[in-house]
């Protein structure tokens, strides 16, 4: 099996741009806008979690010959 660690480093840097934006708005007093990218952010990453995780169980499904 190969373990993608670009991934992982994809996340990653969204986590810390989303957080960077986020600390920017919340100091220019736009806290909803900040929300809302935080969540966005969130929204991104768990789509990229959802695919990961539909490919391991891909491979868990042709490693077991469950076709």
């Amino acid at each position: 099996m190969n373990i993608d660690v670009n991934a992982i480093f994809q996340i990653a840097g969204i986590g810390i741009i989303i957080a960077m934006i986020h600390t920017v708005l919340k100091q220019m007093g736009k806290e909803d806008m900040a929300s809302w990218v935080t969540l966005i952010g969130f929204v991104v990453v768990l789509f990229m979690v959802v695919n990961m995780l539909s490919t391991l169980f891909k491979e868990i499904k042709t490693i077991f010959l469950f076709q």
